[in-house]
């Protein structure tokens, strides 16, 4: 069974760090941009961090650049993003997937989307 696993959420308070994990089974995804999205009630998914497939290039949206880091370790098939100086309105679920394209044009493959983990920032 081909599935992405999320974890590391969890109760932070404002301005606190989290590192979320993304584990890959049943497939290699070392050949695939991977990217993490995050829908927070009542609002659309939002692609939060792209890495390229050799991990080499990383993208984010305006609002967490210089605070997140994206990164990922091919040979255990996992990717991470790291999150510091987290803000409330950051709460919210995190998923991570495959796709193709870059930046704000990256789409997901969504045969893989699964349940996320919850991020919540206390204020």
């Amino acid at each position: 069974h081909v599935q992405l696993v999320e974890s590391g959420g969890g109760l932070v308070q404002a301005g606190g760090s989290l590192r979320l994990s993304c584990a890959g089974s049943g497939r290699s995804f070392s050949a695939y941009a991977m990217g993490w999205f995050r829908q927070a009630p009542n609002k659309d998914r939002e692609l939060v961090a792209l890495i390229n497939w050799s991990g080499y290039s990383s993208y984010y949206v305006d609002s967490v650049k210089g605070r997140f880091t994206i990164s990922r370790e091919n040979a255990e098939n996992t990717v991470y993003l790291q999150m510091s100086s987290l803000k409330s309105e950051e709460t919210a679920v995190y998923h991570c997937d495959p796709g193709t394209g870059w930046g704000p044009t990256f789409v997901a493959d969504a045969k893989y989307w699964g349940q996320g983990t919850q991020v919540t920032v206390s204020s």
